[in-house]
């Protein structure tokens, strides 16, 4: 099989094809890497290769999984596999890497997928732009002059042009959501306790942070989460498995589902007029497939809700600072952080214990205004955007003239709809279902209760045959350079 033939497939239809035995999963493997040998230069979404281990993982015979033989990348950071550089975008984290395989990345194996390579990464994933010092920026495959959105970017570049079908993501605001929505991909940031986080921690960033994957297709997301989702044995919280499988669920067309839309950030920051027109179309859509639309929102503090991700987030990564400063005999400073995580490191020094339970106080409170809310509406619909794809540059992390403070406002103004699902917890999934006047994927979010990812399977499956997105691909994707 030749790269353009693999990558006209999601990873569902290629672990298909291994299944048939009408292809092996090294000639996989070895699509892939042409494809990045290709591909990468340019979009510089892929950080190492892991040619022999990939190898060594086919020789020992793979799993019998929804996924076997199929390419997967990991991102640079928390699904940690054994003795694979976990560097997290950094100069500081440089040699890190850990002895065991994290609970997430031995069920990453399980289903059959074949890891050929890691992912890039802003540094500490502390940026909706991917431009760390380390490894440089990661473009858009879209257009090249533009960002690649983050923290997940090098994971959505990658899939978006084809390099992979599927590709390990994490979300601490928005990070699977919002690179998903600007590189044109499906990006379900699943429910608080769905995915284990063992053994090492029990919570990401005491549970803001979520992981899981980018993918092409809805399909492959359901059966993802069907395949990693479940038990985690020992943790402070974690969620039972529902009845039925989320891929039987993408059977199932949804009932008439009450479905709240807003096009106004709770932190009132401004939004492009094509995100706008891209949510109306969609709740057009939604109302033409039988659904009711009501424009509504729930109504929070939003300056509260902002100061305890702030220091939820500082805290977590001081904490993680120092903890390599222990493991690796390494001094924090300027010179080995970039400016955003120098400020963000100092200011989580002088965060209190009361600071903290403030913050766990905000969020409950914010959680149980959006519950309530939730009671009434099965989906509340918004961009997953609020800004078309930012040039190479704009949101740069190394900006020694922000603080704390400012560099996350920054952030949050160019993707405010996201971060209040992970205060709640609750799932959320980017759908590429828009586009704009110079051809740039638009996504779409949708958010459902806590716990509720059958419905928003079933409504994003009916959104994805009304209006299939699979025909559309970057100029930099290996289906379109090798025509």
């Amino acid at each position: 099989m030749n790269f353009y033939e693999y990558s006209k497939y999601d990873a569902t239809g290629l672990a298909l094809l291994v299944k048939q035995k009408k292809v092996m999963p090294k000639e996989l493997k070895q699509a892939a890497l042409k494809g990045i040998e290709k591909i990468n230069p340019t979009i510089n979404a892929v950080v190492s290769i892991l040619s022999k281990q990939a190898d060594d993982e086919i020789d020992a015979g793979l799993p019998n999984g929804p996924f076997t033989g199929v390419p997967f990348l990991i991102k640079e950071s928390s699904a940690q596999a054994k003795g694979i550089s976990v560097q997290l975008g950094s100069r500081f984290g440089a040699g890190m890497t850990t002895s065991q395989d994290t609970n997430l990345m031995a069920r990453f194996r399980r289903a059959g997928l074949v890891t050929i390579g890691t992912s890039t990464t802003p540094e500490f994933a502390f940026n909706f732009s991917t431009e760390s010092l380390v490894y440089g920026p990661t473009r858009n495959p879209w257009n090249p002059s533009l960002s690649a959105g983050g923290s997940s970017g090098g994971a959505s570049a990658a899939v978006a042009a084809g390099l992979v079908p599927i590709a390990h993501a994490n979300d601490g605001a928005g990070s699977i959501r919002q690179p998903a929505a600007v590189n044109g991909l499906v990006g379900l940031k699943p429910t608080r306790g769905r995915i284990p986080n063992g053994p090492h921690r029990s919570e990401i960033l005491c549970g803001l942070g979520n992981e899981f994957a980018v993918t092409r297709s809805v399909r492959d997301a359901a059966a993802l989460l069907d395949s990693i989702g479940g038990v985690d044995i020992g943790a402070r919280n974690w969620l039972e498995k529902p009845n039925r499988s989320y891929v039987s669920e993408l059977q199932n067309k949804p009932k008439r589902l009450r479905i709240a839309w807003t096009d106004k950030p709770w932190n009132n920051a401004p939004v492009d007029q094509e995100c706008k027109q891209a949510l109306y179309k969609t709740v057009e859509l939604c109302n033409d497939l039988g659904h009711d639309l009501i424009e509504a929102s729930p109504v929070i503090n939003a300056e509260k809700q902002l100061l305890a991700t702030l220091r939820i987030w500082s805290a977590n990564l001081s904490h993680s600072v120092n903890k390599i400063k222990e493991g690796l005999n390494r001094i924090p400073s300027a010179n080995n952080l970039e400016a955003s995580n120098w400020a963000i490191y100092q200011y989580g020094q002088t965060i209190t214990a009361a600071d903290l339970l403030e913050a766990f106080e905000i969020n409950n409170t914010v959680s149980r205004i959006v519950g309530e809310f939730f009671s009434e509406y099965d989906v509340l619909l918004t961009p997953a955007i609020a800004q078309l794809p930012w040039p190479i540059g704009k949101l740069d992390a190394n900006d020694p003239c922000l603080d704390a403070e400012e560099w996350t406002e920054r952030m949050m103004a160019y993707s405010p709809f996201t971060n209040l699902f992970n205060t709640t917890g609750q799932p959320a999934i980017s759908l590429p279902l828009g586009w704009s006047s110079e051809g740039l994927p638009i996504g779409m979010q949708l958010a459902a209760r806590f716990g509720d990812e059958s419905t928003l399977f079933q409504l994003a499956s009916q959104l994805e045959e009304a209006q299939s997105w699979q025909d559309k691909r970057p100029n930099l994707s290996v289906m379109l350079q090798n025509k």
